[in-house]
């Protein structure tokens, strides 16, 4: 095992020397490969941090229930014992008739006219925190609240989310559209890459062949050199993406400060870090083994 080992450490260290053969040709192709990956990367994470601030700015979404005028407080409190249970409720909020008035006494500055009604017309309410943000989700929990005992109507203001939902599926499909396209440049890259190495070294494999090498000994290099370089490309993507949300966060720095506000661009997760290094790699891998497949079986010995 030790063996295999130190035989896969060399292939590496092989395949390290050929990318870096050329020094400003290998730092270029990882560069062109950085670009690449970073565009639709840069694209997620700024589709990541404006769903965040759309949510900031438009508030949590709230559905509000209005009971019938004639719930006694009985009900009311097993009503509120059944929303605290459900799962899909963040949290509950009652507001009482007496304390709904008074709001609209102090927002509506008609405390005269409204002193002078006889009764109370407003009814008890709940003001309902969910848990989930998407319209669907949004939608299928205020028509089961609607259907709760002594609720008289559920109200939703769900148009922002049904815009912003839309907005984020079309910014979705766009950053797979443009990952998509450049996936398939930065394999053609790769397969092109190891097309040329095979073809300058034609006459070293015929020799490899002659001598009893199999054809995954000859492989080997050229997959690892595929991997290698894909997975340079991915770190180039991911300090290429820090480095422009520094410049960025300095830039908001200045301005949400005219604005009072807080906001700035988060980077990506640890868990997107390491998809995105293990997706350049796969991509360098897939490249080079379709450019071996393609033309490693053309070449024997004569």
């Amino acid at each position: 095992m030790m063996r295999g080992l130190v035989q896969h450490l060399a292939v590496l260290r092989t395949a390290l020397r050929r990318i870096f053969s050329s020094r400003l040709g290998g730092f270029f192709n990882i560069l062109v490969i950085g670009i690449a990956l970073s565009l639709p990367a840069g694209m997620y994470l700024l589709l990541q941090n404006v769903q965040g601030l759309v949510t900031q700015l438009s508030g949590t979404p709230q559905i509000s229930l209005f009971l019938n005028l004639d719930a006694k407080t009985d009900e009311i409190g097993k009503l509120r014992a059944q929303l605290a249970q459900n799962p899909a409720i963040d949290r509950v909020e009652f507001v009482s008739r007496a304390a709904a008035l008074e709001q609209l006494k102090q927002s509506t500055g008609l405390a005269d006219v409204i002193g002078g009604l006889q009764q109370n017309p407003l009814p008890d309410a709940f003001v309902i925190y969910p848990k989930p943000v998407q319209a669907q989700a949004l939608e299928t929990l205020r028509n089961e609240l609607a259907k709760l005992p002594k609720v008289e109507q559920a109200q939703l203001d769900s148009a922002w989310a049904y815009k912003l939902e839309a907005l984020l599926k079309f910014g979705r499909m766009l950053v797979l559209i443009l990952a998509g396209l450049l996936s398939l440049a930065l394999v053609a890259i790769t397969f092109n890459t190891i097309r040329l190495q095979i073809l300058t070294q034609s006459s070293e494999i015929e020799v490899s062949k002659l001598i009893g090498a199999t054809n995954g000994f000859i492989r080997r290099p050229f997959l690892y050199f595929g991997a290698a370089q894909g997975l340079l490309g991915g770190i180039m993507a991911w300090l290429i993406i820090t480095l422009s949300l520094q410049l960025l966060n300095f830039q908001l720095k200045a301005l949400t400060q005219l604005y009072a506000s807080q906001f700035i661009l988060h980077p990506l997760s640890w868990g997107d870090s390491i998809s995105l290094l293990l997706f350049s790699m796969y991509l360098g891998w897939l490249g080079a083994w379709l450019s071996v497949a393609r033309h490693l079986s053309q070449i024997e010995p004569r």
